[in-house]
């Protein structure tokens, strides 16, 4: 760099290409719409003002590009002017001085003297886009508007201007069904990155903090990891169900039992060894009685030896009063592979006389009734959970790690409650 010359040296930090992230530029090709899906803080600002830049600049400060007349669509009016336009990483802080839009607030437009305007929208509004047509459009964090599919509906009669117009999406995804039906068409392609890939632009004790919040949670991997999770119709467990049950830390527990739902072979190829901890509060008649999932211990492409290993070491960890284990497939060498691990563990066979969903659906209404908490670090098991349905699994392969859970809340809560709750036979 001491050998570029002074011209090169402050144009440096506005060359994006030279700066950016692979998830912050476009892909190649012939595309309409452009998601870039993303953990917070992931750049995702950036990439979307820079994408403008490249859409209305010109080789020189005077030259035209592509677009002439863009459309930035936020939430909100404010929004769009504090985050897309003053913001940070918005369009005037990453534009050169000699390139740099003027803002003309009372217009809501960007104002370039390459003759480009950019104007402001609001998704609250969608009727406001009926009338202006544009070239190129910014839409940002489309999966909070409340008004998203008219809005985007709106947009899309307003884009048609010169020979190639698009439009450049910027969310933290969620479920909802004008984000997955966009992603579904053929015309969009996506980029995709977590927060951690920004890490060098964030502050290290807010990545710190939200990692020891938020890690191996599904509301981790929607806000951090930018992973779109969707609800399967039907399914015995909601996105919406699993966040409410999140719970930082566990009260003083009674009883707390470790589950294992055995693996019946071994290889990387196999079924996982599920090994789920549950604690659980028994003050009170039963309905008041409260489940704490503490821990998921799942092991895969281990033998016998190692996932009995593993049990052993989580009723340990925890403080297990009791392991129970499924012994349909494995019988008696179940019980004879966790003794050899530990001869006095206190340990109770499960037969299922049910199948798979008939056992989760009692679980599944423990949960409606908020009767059932998780700590943090459990996002594997909840995507399994949210995968049930009263006809069956519908995730790949075994529901090894749920199956575990259900055993786990069967014998703390379920069955115990019913030995209290069934009405004494009268002797006559």
């Amino acid at each position: 760099m001491e050998e570029l010359p002074d011209e090169l040296l402050i144009a440096l930090p506005y060359l994006f290409d030279q700066w950016s992230m692979p998830h912050q530029l476009p892909p190649g090709g012939d595309w309409r719409a452009w998601i870039i899906l993303g953990g917070r803080g992931a750049g995702k600002t950036r990439a979307g003002a820079e994408w403008v830049r490249a859409q209305v600049e010109g080789s020189l400060p005077m030259d035209t590009g592509r677009a002439r007349r863009v459309a930035l669509l936020g939430e909100t009016y404010d929004q769009v002017r504090d985050v897309m336009i003053l913001g940070d990483s918005g369009i005037l802080a990453c534009s050169p001085p000699d390139r740099r839009p003027t803002w003309k607030a009372s217009e809501r437009k960007l104002i370039w003297a390459n003759g480009a305007t950019a104007q402001a929208f609001s998704a609250h509004d969608p009727e406001a886009l009926r009338g202006p047509q544009f070239d190129a459009a910014w839409a940002d964090e489309l999966a909070k508007w409340k008004k998203a599919r008219s809005s985007w509906d709106m947009l899309q009669f307003a884009l048609r201007l010169g020979q190639d117009p698009r439009i450049c999406v910027t969310t933290t995804p969620r479920n909802v069904s004008v984000l997955r039906d966009i992603l579904g068409q053929s015309s969009t392609v996506q980029t995709h990155a977590p927060t951690e890939a920004n890490r060098a632009n964030l502050a290290p004790s807010f990545l710190a903090e939200v990692r020891r919040r938020y890690a191996g949670t599904r509301l981790g991997q929607q806000e951090l990891d930018g992973v779109l999770l969707t609800d399967i119709e039907g399914a015995l467990w909601t996105g919406e169900m699993l966040q409410s049950a999140l719970l930082e830390r566990a009260p003083d527990l009674d009883r707390v039992v470790v589950a294992v739902d055995p693996a019946v072979s071994a290889g990387k190829a196999s079924d996982a060894c599920g090994i789920v901890v549950v604690g659980a509060t028994l003050q009170g008649p039963p309905q008041d009685w409260r489940a704490y999932v503490l821990a998921d211990c799942t092991v895969q492409g281990v033998g016998p030896l190692a996932w009995a290993q593993a049990a052993i070491a989580a009723m340990q960890d925890y403080g297990g009063d009791r392991l129970v284990a499924e012994v349909n497939q494995g019988g008696a060498l179940v019980e004879n592979v966790l003794r050899q691990v530990d001869p006095l563990v206190p340990y109770k066979p499960l037969h299922a006389s049910h199948g798979k969903s008939a056992r989760a659906e009692p679980v599944a209404a423990l949960y409606e009734q908020g009767r059932v908490h998780h700590l943090p670090g459990l996002g594997a098991l909840e995507l399994q959970m949210s995968q049930m349905t009263p006809q069956g699994y519908r995730g790949g392969g075994s529901p090894d790690r749920l199956d575990a859970l259900v055993w786990a809340l069967h014998d703390l809560i379920i069955t115990p409650a019913s030995l209290v709750l069934r009405p004494r036979l009268r002797v006559l």
